[in-house]
């Protein structure tokens, strides 16, 4: 069991064994659950660095915030650990330029939740993880499985690099869309995925309905979306049920539905999917770690054979329980993962079809 699973050394445990000086690359909300983690396993922090167009001589966590050619003018050796997300190519390509050099881990944090993905914990979950590799429908997304569970296991973005995929392949040979698609967009953000699924069917859809709870984020989408015809926004959150629901409106990606303790406390709508449209023929949901509770909302569409692309990289579960209860909601679908450009793995998704 579990024999694709190939790194057995946590990115924890390799960084508080090393007596080289570890300085972390980025600041914000990344870097502290790096630092608590740190906190956590004993390992110390020799500094932190920013691209150069942000390094201004400030602080961050009582350290002066350097460039990394300024290390480098100090230290022969070290060990680099990203903090922050790289999702567009110069960027994603300076990152990697920057691991030729030096020894660059990315470890995996969860975007929502506690804990970590470890080696142990793929352990304790081995069975369902076992059981998402076995019904896979095709080797591609076996081995793109083993190479995000590898990932985030020891941190090392080489096994990114050999998995990622092209967004066009996914519509070309998975999802091929028709003029006759009707679109539930949940955590449509701004509506940049709105727009690409108009701009791929030449603007010829049956209907699109948008739900995204953030308020300053609606407001983009509506600005977004103008003049677009046969399209319903809705300003609400997905759930598993109509109802009220308590949201934490950071007015960006990350806004999240929270237990109480985020920040800017409001009260937002949740919405089902199969009350916006019983018979969607393609749900997407990127929202921020309710995709468990989106999927129990749209079991009606999806029992009758909708296709799914749903987000797999919030919580430290969603890469095996996710694909797990869209199996028992609809055994007929296929499950295809594919990982798109991006350090750490957080645009990995599931794709559904029959």
């Amino acid at each position: 069991m579990l024999d694709f699973i190939t790194e057995k050394e946590n990115s924890w445990d390799f960084l508080k064994k090393t007596d080289l000086p570890i300085f972390i690359y980025g600041m914000g909300d990344g870097a502290e659950k790096i630092l608590r983690a740190f906190e956590q396993y004993g390992i110390p922090t020799a500094g932190f660095f920013a691209s150069d167009e942000f390094v201004r001589g400030h602080y961050f966590k009582g350290h002066l915030v350097h460039s990394l050619s300024q290390i480098e003018n100090l230290i022969d050796d070290f060990i680099i650990v990203l903090a922050f997300g790289a999702g567009y190519e110069s960027l994603y390509r300076r990152i990697s330029e920057i691991a030729e050099r030096h020894t660059l881990l990315a470890p995996d944090v969860p975007v929502v939740g506690e804990g970590l993905f470890t080696y142990e914990y793929c352990i304790e979950n081995a069975e369902k993880i076992q059981k998402v590799y076995d019904i896979l429908a095709d080797d591609i997304s076996k081995q793109t499985f083993a190479d995000i569970i590898n990932f985030r296991i020891s941190g090392k973005i080489d096994y990114l690099h050999r998995c990622t995929s092209e967004k066009s392949d996914i519509w070309q040979n998975i999802i091929p869309l028709s003029h006759s698609e009707r679109y539930i967009d949940m955590g449509a953000y701004n509506g940049d995925t709105v727009i690409e699924l108009s701009e791929l069917t030449n603007g010829k859809y049956e209907h699109i309905y948008a739900v995204e709870p953030d308020t300053r984020n609606f407001r983009k989408l509506t600005k977004n979306t103008e003049g677009m015809e046969n399209i319903t926004l809705v300003n609400a959150a997905a759930w598993n049920e109509n109802t009220d629901l308590t949201f934490s409106d950071r007015s960006g990606r990350n806004s999240k539905l929270t237990d109480g303790s985020g920040v800017k406390l409001k009260t937002v709508r949740g919405v089902t999917g199969d009350s916006l449209c019983h018979n969607a023929t393609l749900i997407k949901m990127d929202v921020e770690g309710a995709e468990a509770e989106a999927l129990e909302g749209c079991q009606g569409s999806l029992k009758s054979g909708s296709r799914l692309i749903c987000a797999l990289y919030h919580r430290n579960g969603d890469i095996f329980e996710l694909p797990l209860k869209v199996h028992k909601i609809n055994p007929e679908l296929k499950l295809y993962i594919r990982h798109l450009m991006y350090i750490p793995a957080w645009e990995t998704n599931l794709y559904c079809t029959l």
